[in-house]
């Protein structure tokens, strides 16, 4: 027996001298994407980093098996980011002969004639478009004046976020506002304020799709406000 467990200590003693694992440090360079963006990400593979974002740089500590996971991931992460491309069309529908705003553009005649078949009113005129160009990932906002009153009407079109789907066809929005703010002048001299006509919502729309995103009533049931979106997605 005691030959037995000395063959044991014998077979183990290697094992349990070897010795520790090397740990390397290298310095990388990101192209497209900030540290800090990927930097919790990263902590699951290396045991330590440190960044620094204004020269876009992380020096990653670990294993080299731990490096090179680390090295693979970011390859994946560090990708140029898609530009969004977003429009939105304020467009009214009546029924008066002198609907306020301009003619519809070409590029939307093909959606008010759907809104013709589902609504009953007999005008539609466009009273606003508004652009927003924003990274994906990022938001943006923007905003229109429309007409020469004192005070104006205005328009206004923000997002909190977008994204694009990995195939490129869809693209999901947060957070979308997309309205009119209209003056009303108080009795008395007091002052303005301002109601808002608009939407407030989430939105999936597909790559190059025109897509009716909300209808809200405008001073009163006699007239509505459309919003009607499109979005591209620039390479």
């Amino acid at each position: 027996m005691k030959r037995i467990v000395f063959w044991a200590v014998l077979l183990a003693g290697p094992v349990l001298a070897q010795p520790p694992a090397v740990q390397v440090t290298k310095l990388v360079t990101l192209q497209y994407t900030e540290p800090r963006a990927i930097e919790s990400m990263l902590q699951m593979f290396v045991a330590h980093i440190n960044l620094n974002n204004q020269m876009k740089t992380m020096a990653i500590s670990g294993t080299a098996e731990q490096i090179a996971a680390a090295e693979a991931a970011i390859k994946q992460l560090d990708v140029p980011l898609k530009n969004i491309d977003l429009t939105v069309y304020f467009v009214v529908g009546g029924d008066q002969a002198n609907l306020e705003g301009g003619a519809v553009p070409q590029e939307i005649r093909d959606v008010i004639t759907q809104l013709k078949g589902t609504f009953t009113f007999k005008e539609y005129k466009m009273l606003d478009v508004l652009t927003l160009r924003t990274r994906a990932g990022s938001g943006a906002d923007t905003s229109g004046i429309l007409n020469t009153g004192n005070p104006p009407k205005m328009s206004r079109f923000s997002i909190r976020n977008a994204t694009v789907s990995e195939d490129g066809t869809t693209i999901r929005i947060d957070r979308m506002h997309a309205g009119l703010r209209i003056p009303v002048v108080l009795p008395g001299g007091k002052g303005v304020e301002y109601t808002e006509s608009g939407i407030d919502q989430d939105v999936d729309v597909k790559e190059g799709q025109k897509v009716v995103v909300g209808r809200s009533s405008l001073e009163g049931p006699q007239k509505a406000l459309f919003l009607i979106l499109t979005a591209h997605v620039i390479q």
